[in-house]
């Protein structure tokens, strides 16, 4: 049986001890340099020696290599780059406000004033960061922000005067420099969006800001004695409409208790007119009925006018004629029954004739 072959290895070569200790002792240093040199190096050093970077929220990491921009755009969070050979910075794309300070210029009258701050709140669109970046570097905000600033208040301060910059037209210059700006971004940098722009009173010569003072204190008394003149007059008014609101209350009542009064004379005449309407309907059925009745007798009476009822009648006389007399002499009275009954026979014809004529 053979025995087992072994394999020895070869000790390392001089060389490569060498190599390796060389590679070693220059990682060794460069960690030294590092340690020493990036906590007080500048940011952008820094960010040229680190492999392991951070994008901050609100914020993309562009990146240079050998001084030409990369179209790499990187999200916030942890990215690795290659130390010395890549330069990373990170880029804003939220709302920020840039401050511009210091800002002198010339009136149209020749009086120069300084504004010492102007805010410009803007934003840098995330998919115009290469475009921006490669035509105007990453201190655009200089060249469109903080130097156009500077332009734009000339250009208006020169055609104005003191009066309109410091209160006639103050009030627009906001307006005026927002627009002023974005035309030329929108134009030329349109990844720059112009939100507002914020511009504190400028600072004039003191002679002349008392002069502003003083005018302004006397704008104020006359606005003062506009509002009381303004305040009277609506005293006046309102003392005016509480009588006209009062008289017309009055004449308001006074037009009721008159229409009371003429809606209780008009319910007092028609009562009135009822009441005789009622009065003359029964006057005029007792005379109707006392007319009827008459009527009545007298075509009652006609009927009863018969000879025998008037001789009943005249032998009811007689016999009613309770004197008796006694005497040597008889009173001169025959009484004849043929004359009798003649007598009653005229006075029928005369009675019947009599109620002929009177119907």
């Amino acid at each position: 049986m053979d025995s087992p072959h072994r394999t020895v290895a070869s000790p390392p070569s001089p060389q490569g001890r060498d190599s390796t200790a060389i590679l070693f002792t220059f990682l060794s240093f460069f960690a030294v340099v590092a340690l020493v040199l990036v906590p007080s190096a500048s940011p952008s050093f820094q960010n040229t020696l680190t492999i392991l970077h951070q994008v901050p929220e609100g914020h993309v990491g562009v990146y240079w290599r050998g001084g030409a921009l990369l179209k790499t755009i990187t999200e916030p969070g942890f990215h690795l780059k290659m130390p010395f050979l890549t330069q990373y910075e990170p880029v804003q794309v939220t709302l920020q406000t840039d401050q511009v300070t210091d800002i002198p210029c010339g009136t149209k009258g020749g009086v120069m004033i300084n504004f010492e701050k102007i805010e410009v709140v803007n934003r840098l669109h995330k998919e115009f960061v290469f475009e921006t970046l490669l035509n105007y570097s990453i201190h655009y905000d200089k060249t469109w922000i903080y130097d156009k600033i500077h332009h734009e208040i000339n250009q208006f301060c020169s055609s104005h005067s003191l009066q309109q910059v410091y209160i006639d037209v103050f009030d627009q210059i906001d307006e005026k420099m927002k627009d002023a700006l974005q035309v030329d971004c929108t134009r030329y940098a349109p990844g720059i969006e112009i939100i507002s722009v914020r511009v504190t009173k400028p600072t004039i010569p003191n002679s002349i800001r008392r002069n502003f003072e003083q005018m302004e204190e006397e704008r104020t008394k006359v606005l003062i004695a506009i509002e009381k003149q303004k305040v009277s007059e609506k005293e006046a008014e309102t003392i005016k409409k509480m009588a006209i609101s009062e008289a017309e209350k009055n004449a308001n009542v006074s037009k009721i208790l008159m229409e009371q009064k003429l809606l209780e004379k008009d319910s007092t005449r028609r009562q009135e007119e009822i009441e005789n309407a009622m009065y003359l309907a029964r006057e005029k059925s007792l005379a109707d009925a006392d007319f009827y009745r008459v009527i009545k007798e007298a075509e009652a009476n006609t009927l009863k006018l018969t000879p025998e009822f008037l001789q009943l009648k005249f032998i009811e006389a007689i016999a009613n004629n309770t004197k008796i007399f006694f005497g040597d002499k008889i009173p001169n009275m025959i009484l004849d029954q043929r004359l009798l009954g003649n007598l009653l026979q005229v006075v029928s014809r005369g009675t019947t004739t009599t109620a002929k004529s009177d119907i």
